[in-house]
This record gives C-alpha cells, structure tokens and sequence, in this order.
C-alpha cells in the first residue's frame, strides 16, 4: 500500500494455527520488494508473518513523512493485532530506524500524535517482543545526504561519472546546509526513542560487520554471506521472543486472578445479604 513517506505490504499474511507472531521489517532506503524476498521467506520457514515497509529518502529529512508511514503501518498492525494478538518482532535493516521505526516508537509510546487511540497503542506495545538489527542502528550525521547520495549502492554504479558526482555533491549538500540544526536535533531524539525502547523488557538481536565505508561496522549481506549462522541467529531471537510474550500473557492472567480474589466485593454473599 502506497503512503506518504513510503509504501508497506505484507509479505506474508496467515491466520492458521501454526503463526507464532508478526515480523515488521522496516527495509533500508532504495530497497526494493526483490531485495526482502529471502527474509520474508525466513521468517515464514520459523512460522512467521512479515509487514514490510519501504521508506523514502526524504523520510529523513521531513519527520512528518516518517510519521505518517508510520501511522498507516500501526493501523494495519493493530487491525491484525485486535483479530489475534500474537508477539510482534521489529526487524530494521540499515537506515530503517531513522526513515521509519523510530517515529512507530514514538507514537506507541504517546510522545508523537497521531490517529491511535491509548488502547491501541497499548495492545501494539504489549505485543512487542523482540527487535533485530541488520546493519543497523545507523548513527546519522549532519553531511548523510552528501555520503548517502554519493555511494555507489544509491547511483546503481561502482564508479559513477564525475558529472553525475557534482550532481549528487551539490544536491545532497543542499539538503545537510538547509536542515543542518534541525537534522542534529532529531538525531539526539532518534537515539533517545531507541534507547527508551528497551523500558519495552524484548531481546534484541545486532548484527553488523567492519566492510560497510557508508555507515561503519554494517553491511547488509549477513543473510547472504552466511546464511547458515544468520538463519541460526535470527531463529534464536524469535524464539526468545515468542517466549517472551508467552510469559507475558501469563503473568497477566496471574495478575487479574489474584485481584479477582483479593477483591472485597463478592456477589453470592451479597444475594445472601440481600435476602436476608
């Protein structure tokens, strides 16, 4: 589904039995459907839904893109949620945090309006049990648009022509002098919501390698470099993850019987009484 600010799909979409939870994939930027294709069938091998979301560029630079996507996926997330409520596992890869993820946190937590109700931002929290990492997150700085522009991976080419490069240079340095104080800001707000998310008490998975020159210490090629240990790793998470809100439903039923038997109001006595 197209939005303002990107467009999200659901990968996968079951209600049988066999679904242990939901896995929202917030993609890096200049991804397409293709490139998710093998961690949509990942996640549905271990028993897993997938809701993708592909960001825009721009999501970085105007908030209120990133908002706005971000409350169209909470609603078909809560839609889904208010069916079946089931663990629910945020996989961001590269610059998804920043594009996406971290303005759902935001409005999950209360601190960004939006169209959700209390309620239904507390079933999404509630159901939240686990995070992944891939490449990311990403520790943005006010010249990201003159290094994102210009790598190789954004212009489809190893070595670009120099005409193409000044384009870009003077485009992308455009866009980090305009919003330079505004964009620092938000970084120091970006990592406050990814620090607070971890009040939510899910594992988190990270994976990351020292070959990425755009954004230190992460590539995504993890899953296609070492299929084998990533599919070891992420089958790990979600596990803890499904555990984890298993726990969680349990110590809340816990919780309600003992208030039900701690609380003074008893209905036969009163009939009791009444008759009397």
């Amino acid at each position: 589904m197209w939005g303002f600010g990107g467009r999200y799909y659901w990968g996968r979409k079951e209600r049988s039995d066999g679904i242990q939870g939901i896995v929202v994939v917030f993609a890096w930027m200049s991804s397409e459907e293709r490139h998710l294709n093998n961690y949509v069938h990942l996640y549905s091998s271990l028993g897993w839904n997938s809701l993708v979301c592909h960001s825009q560029f721009l999501n970085m630079f105007f908030p209120e893109k990133a908002t706005t996507l971000a409350t169209g996926i909470l609603n078909e997330l809560v839609q889904e949620l208010k069916i079946k409520p089931c663990p629910v596992v945020f996989a961001s890869f590269s610059g998804g945090p920043k594009a996406c993820m971290y303005q759902v946190l935001q409005i999950i937590e209360g601190i960004c309006e939006s169209k959700l109700n209390l309620d239904e931002c507390r079933l999404v929290r509630d159901c939240i049990s686990g995070h992944i990492y891939d490449s990311s997150p990403v520790d943005f700085t006010s010249d990201l648009g003159t290094k994102f522009v210009l790598h190789p991976t954004v212009l489809k080419m190893s070595h670009p022509p120099r005409l193409a490069s000044w384009v870009a240079h003077g485009i992308a340095s455009s866009l980090d002098a305009l919003f330079l104080n505004r964009f620092e800001s938000q970084r120091a707000e970006y990592w406050q919501t990814l620090y607070s998310s971890v009040g939510m008490k899910a594992p988190y998975l990270i994976l990351c390698s020292e070959n990425d020159d755009l954004a230190p210490y992460q590539v995504i090629c993890h899953y296609r470099h070492y299929p084998i240990d990533y599919k070891a790793a992420v089958t790990e998470l979600l596990g803890k993850a499904a555990g984890v809100y298993a726990q969680r439903i349990r110590r809340r039923k816990e919780k309600a019987l003992f208030q039900k038997k701690a609380s003074p109001f008893n209905p036969i006595r009163c009939i009791r009484r009444s008759r009397l």
